[in-house]
């Protein structure tokens, strides 16, 4: 099994009146994931960037603009969507 790593996903949806749900179905098909805010996720899995990129492409317009980060080894944060002790037990991995 690989290893498992925090990756911070962040998008712009250019579309007016664009329909997120299968874009947040396919955020929350990873097993452990956390909302961070509005257009910003934390997942966790054993997946590359480049893995994760492509899987959520087939959920966006060619517009549509998305990044996958390796998350670091700390991080600052206020009022994000996600509970506190989710980002403090999975933002860091």
């Amino acid at each position: 099994m690989s290893e498992k790593h925090c990756y911070i996903v962040s998008y712009d949806l250019c579309q007016p009146n664009r329909n997120y749900q299968d874009l947040y179905a396919a955020l929350k098909s990873f097993s452990v994931w956390g909302r961070l805010t509005e257009s910003t996720w934390a997942i966790v899995t054993d997946k590359t960037h480049a893995e994760i990129r492509d899987f959520l492409m087939k959920y966006i317009d060619n517009n549509d603009r998305l990044i996958v980060i390796l998350s670091g080894k700390s991080a600052a944060w206020t009022k994000v969507l996600a509970p506190n002790e989710w980002v403090k037990n999975n933002l860091v991995l």
